[in-house]
């Protein structure tokens, strides 16, 4: 087992053939179509292609706890009552919202539409409108709470100082500036985390579980994957969502234009706006850590595992000595 990662990592997704998700899919949901595979770090995901529409068939991982799979559902259903442009869970035939089968538990929610934010142009009027997107999610969730919401989850960033044993899969050239990433975390940022707010989030705004509008990218048409959920201190999801729009050709203003509108819709304390650039860049290691770990153990899905790398080294670069004195001015 990779150090630190837990099961929930370090377990390949599940198989379910086509033949088999299809009937699934008849059995429970009363639909037939056609299937897609679709990329996923942990579960077994496909497209679903019907007459009614299309969808998102998804089975769980098995090192996954049931009880964390619900937290994910249930986090779903309350955000039913909000506008958010979120997946909606397909209930079955007989009402339910999960199924049990033998080969873990299956669910179907609805397909959104969408370009990905990855292939999107990119502006500053985008990551504006991301800030607000990742705040207006932190804010439906406000209130919502879960027995398995305080899962030990290692993208969860309040844990980065556990990531030190996997700095020697990261790339040469950037293990000291991750060093000094996690020596800042461990001093600056750990022991302020219990003063700040805490509540469930979202945890993974990057830039593979955004789509905007392809008429206008500067709008967010959907909001992708909730597998990483959990309950941390709020600001550390905003630095999630901030460490994939950091421009290192302009990492201020670019910091800038995304923190700010996040403030305008939900506001930061004075404290969370002291740790918020500590802990973007603590998400930026926790992306190079995982992945690099990650993509040895499973050199067949490392395309996939990897797809973040560049984009948060060359953002750790970025703030690398940056001067945030000005971010919040």
């Amino acid at each position: 087992m990779i150090p630190t990662l837990g099961a929930n990592l370090t377990t390949p997704p599940p198989v379910l053939a086509e033949g088999i998700a299809l009937a699934l899919l008849q059995t429970h949901w009363g639909l037939t179509g056609t299937l897609d595979p679709l990329t996923s770090e942990r579960d077994l995901n496909y497209r679903v292609t019907t007459p009614q529409g299309r969808y998102v068939l998804k089975l769980a991982n098995p090192a996954e706890p049931a009880a964390v799979t619900q937290f994910q559902t249930r986090a779903l259903l309350h955000l039913e009552t909000t506008a958010l442009p979120v997946p909606r869970v397909v209930r079955t035939t007989a009402g339910a919202t999960e199924v049990q089968t033998p080969h873990g538990i299956l669910r179907l929610l609805t397909y959104l539409e969408g370009q990905p934010l990855h292939l999107a142009p990119k502006s500053m009027a985008q990551r504006a409108a991301i800030g607000q997107a990742a705040a207006q999610l932190s804010l439906g969730l406000q209130g919502f709470s879960d027995p398995a919401s305080r899962q030990d989850l290692q993208w969860d960033i309040r844990h980065a100082a556990r990531l030190r044993p996997l700095l020697p899969d990261i790339a040469a050239d950037l293990r000291p500036l991750c060093a000094q990433t996690l020596d800042r975390f461990e001093q600056t940022v750990l022991p302020h985390l219990p003063q700040c707010r805490w509540q469930v989030v979202h945890n993974d705004m990057n830039p593979h579980n955004l789509l905007t509008d392809p008429t206008d990218p500067t709008r967010i048409a959907g909001i992708l994957d909730f597998g990483d959920m959990v309950e941390t201190p709020l600001i550390c999801d905003m630095a999630v969502a901030a460490s994939y729009q950091v421009d290192p050709d302009a990492p201020l203003h670019s910091l800038q234009a995304f923190a700010r509108a996040y403030h305008a819709t939900l506001p930061l304390t004075p404290l969370e706006q002291t740790l918020f650039a500590h802990l973007t860049a603590a998400r930026m290691l926790t992306t190079l850590a995982i992945a690099s770990a990650r993509a040895a153990r499973y050199p067949d899905n490392a395309p996939y595992i990897l797809r973040n790398v560049p984009s948060a080294s060359a953002g750790l670069r970025a703030l690398q000595g940056l001067n945030l004195s000005t971010l919040w001015g």
